[in-house]
C-alpha cells in the first residue's frame, strides 16, 4: 500500500513537471529571452599596442522601465533613469575591486583597477 502512494505522488509530481514546461514553453518561444535578462550577440577584440579596443552588441528582454546597460562588467537590464541621465556608474558597470569615474562628457565611464590599469568604456 505505502508503495502504490509512492508511485502516485511520483507520477503526480511528473504531471505537474510536464504542465509547467508545457506552459512555460507556450510564453517563452525559441530564440525569446526571460524578462529581465541579456545575452551577447556579438564580440570583436582588436589589439593594438598599448591597448585594447573590444565592442560587444548585447541583446536584452528589459522590464518596463528598464533599458539595456551594464552591471559587474557584464550586459544587464538597470534603471532607465541611469541611462537617460547619463550617470554611468550607478548602475555599477565595474567589477568589485575597480573603482568607477564618469568620462568628462558623460559619453561613458572608466574602471580603474588596483594596479592603476585603466578600462574605458563608451556608450552609443
Amino acid at each position: 500500500m505505502q508503495l502504490l502512494r509512492v508511485a502516485w505522488a511520483l507520477a503526480g509530481a511528473a504531471v505537474c513537471c510536464f504542465v509547467i514546461l508545457l506552459i512555460h514553453s507556450r510564453f517563452l518561444k525559441e530564440g525569446q529571452l526571460a524578462a529581465g535578462t541579456c545575452e551577447i550577440v556579438t564580440f570583436d577584440k582588436d589589439s593594438l599596442p598599448r591597448r585594447t579596443i573590444a565592442r560587444q552588441t548585447a541583446r536584452c528582454a528589459c522590464k518596463k522601465g528598464q533599458i539595456a546597460g551594464t552591471t559587474r562588467a557584464r550586459p544587464a537590464c538597470v534603471d532607465a533613469r541611469i541611462v537617460r541621465t547619463k550617470q554611468w556608474c550607478e548602475m555599477i558597470p565595474c567589477l568589485e575591486d575597480e573603482g568607477c569615474d564618469l568620462l568628462v562628457n558623460k559619453s561613458g565611464w572608466t574602471c580603474t583597477q588596483p594596479g592603476g590599469r585603466v578600462k574605458t568604456t563608451t556608450a552609443l
